[in-house]
């Protein structure tokens, strides 16, 4: 103990060398122990991100890339599955559940994810645990959005907000699909996952955003089709031969082309009814205009019941549809409502029911026994109608892992080399501070301490400073912890817990405190040899 409280009282003596030391010793076992943490917990981060699901089913590809890309957020599909063979696959008798996902799209750097009502109910993360709402609720209409956590705090959204989803994966996409906006209807619970910075959008929302802008959901042959109030509606349709709708009334949508001689026709009501905005008449008519050709003498042609029906004229005031004599709201472009009930627009007349999903990036599976798992993944391998794959998570993530054990080691030798050069530091500041202090070993010599006390001495100097850089680089690690935790994962979306140092960290500490005591004999051997007369005589 005496040898002890000498060794302390020595080192507080030289307290700014001391400081040094320490602290080099300190970043250098932080680095070590952090990189350690950093690996742990990404391991740990990647695992906890999917849970309970039995196989992860793509086009052909990469394993890796289909778990990254799936699961991760990470990197860019190359094709889609057909709906058709999707369903196939999710009405085996072998599976219980499927989870499809749609990729494709962002919103200022966060992917956008379609998918239905099962994400919610079977998707499980961290050890089987489900996914929840911090507020409103999941996707039910077509243009619903549910938000996860990082992507509301980031983007401060919040119920109700629209939001516009750009084609692609990257910060700047290529085009805005800002004809759909996208309604805020829920913001999912904090899971620390790729969940949390992903944006969540129904099958049929994710496929409507992609038909051409105006574009309808009506039958395939572009004809203007009657309805059962027995009027022609049409959404970009192109005429009739003659240029009229078969019931007499042009009931249209966007830009109608105009009939071959040029001239706006009459109908059966012997009123010209043009295409796009409209002022009605003095007899309370909707005579229609906009882009149609006019008559080849270019002036507005006068019709059978003696009305001037011009091209080119400006809507109504109020904005509205206004309805002829015959009860019929005349009306192409983002228009309301009619009386007779018809929404005259494609994008509004969209519902989820309209939209028909075609295809799927990739999907999820959990069977009923998952003694099925190698048989059912041999036979999605195998399929023939379509190139599939189906991987494991578990062993993607080995296989994904055993590819960096390269680099990890490459990593960890890097950083036990940073802990070398500290330890060396410490021997060259004990070993040249001999030196300053032959003068304290002779008069301890003369006090009546030996050569091995001497010698004790340096070693527990040197042990106390490996000791203490130890416990001071552990704490930083800690304290960097605790405030980068949060940047880190709201950068990388990966969640690095805190947790007591394991095996591994404190077998690197007791490593370097068994390195520094053992670097103390260098200079103790030093001190060992001088002679008594060397520190008391008098040097000129």
């Amino acid at each position: 103990m005496l040898v002890l409280d000498l060794a302390l009282k020595s080192l507080r003596n030289r307290a700014f060398s001391t400081s040094l030391t320490v602290g080099s010793i300190a970043l250098s076992v932080a680095l070590l122990v952090g990189v350690e943490n950093v690996r742990m917990g990404t391991r740990e981060s990647f695992s906890n991100t999917i849970s309970q699901t039995d196989l992860i089913v793509g086009t052909k590809g990469g394993t890796i890339q289909l778990l990254l890309y799936s699961v991760f957020g990470m990197g860019a599909p190359t094709e889609n599955v057909s709906w058709e063979a999707y369903r196939q696959w999710a009405e085996h008798p072998a599976v219980a559940w499927t989870i499809p996902y749609s990729l494709g799209d962002s919103h200022r750097g966060f992917r956008v994810i379609g998918t239905n009502e099962d994400f919610y109910r079977h998707y499980r993360y961290r050890g089987g645990q489900e996914i929840a709402l911090a507020e409103g609720r999941v996707n039910e209409e077509l243009l619903d959005v549910t938000l996860g956590a990082d992507v509301a705090a980031e983007l401060n959204y919040a119920l109700g907000d629209e939001i516009v989803v750009t084609h692609g994966l990257g910060e700047v996409g290529f085009v805005d699909h800002s004809h759909m906006p996208f309604t805020v209807v829920g913001v999912l619970a904090k899971t620390f996952t790729p969940v949390d910075r992903a944006i969540y959008v129904t099958l049929e929302g994710m496929e409507a955003i992609h038909l051409e802008e105006g574009a309808s959901t009506g039958s395939d042959d572009g004809q203007a089709h009657e309805s059962d109030d027995g009027h022609a509606h049409e959404t970009e349709a192109a005429p009739a031969d003659d240029g009229h709708a078969h019931d007499g009334h042009v009931h249209e949508e966007a830009e109608s082309a105009p009939a071959d001689d040029g001239h706006a026709h009459e109908m059966d009501d012997g009123h010209a009814h043009e295409e796009s905005e409209s002022v009605p008449a003095d007899d309370g008519h909707a005579h229609e205009a906009a882009e149609s050709a006019p008559a080849d003498d270019g002036h507005a042609h006068e019709s059978d019941d003696g009305h001037v029906h011009e091209t080119e004229a400006a809507p109504a005031d109020d904005g509205h549809v206004h309805e002829t004599d015959d009860g019929h709201a005349h009306d192409d472009a983002g228009a309301a409502p009619s009386d007779d009930g018809h929404v005259h627009d494609a994008a509004v007349d969209l519902s989820i029911e309209d939209v028909e999903v075609t295809q799927v990036t990739s999907f999820f599976v959990g069977l009923t026994s998952r003694r099925d798992v190698l048989q059912l993944q041999r036979q999605i391998n195998d399929f023939e109608d379509e190139p599939m794959m189906a991987v494991i998570p578990g062993v993607a993530l080995n296989e994904m892992w055993q590819g960096l054990g390269s680099a990890e080691t490459g990593l960890r030798l890097v950083t036990i080399f940073v802990v070398l050069v500290g330890l060396l530091g410490m021997l060259v500041s004990l070993y040249t501070s001999l030196d300053e202090r032959r003068r304290e070993m002779a008069i301890l010599r003369a006090v009546g301490a030996g050569p091995k006390r001497i010698v004790s001495l340096l070693v527990l100097e040197s042990a106390c400073l490996a000791t203490a850089g130890a416990i001071g680089g552990l704490a930083l690690v800690y304290v960097l912890l605790s405030a980068g935790q949060s940047i880190v994962e709201a950068q990388t979306g990966l969640f690095i817990p805190i947790r007591p140092p394991g095996s591994i960290e404190l077998l690197y500490l007791c490593a370097v405190v068994t390195a520094g005591f053992l670097m103390g004999f260098v200079p103790a051997l030093k001190a060992y040899r001088t002679a008594l007369h060397d520190g008391l005589a008098v040097r000129v």
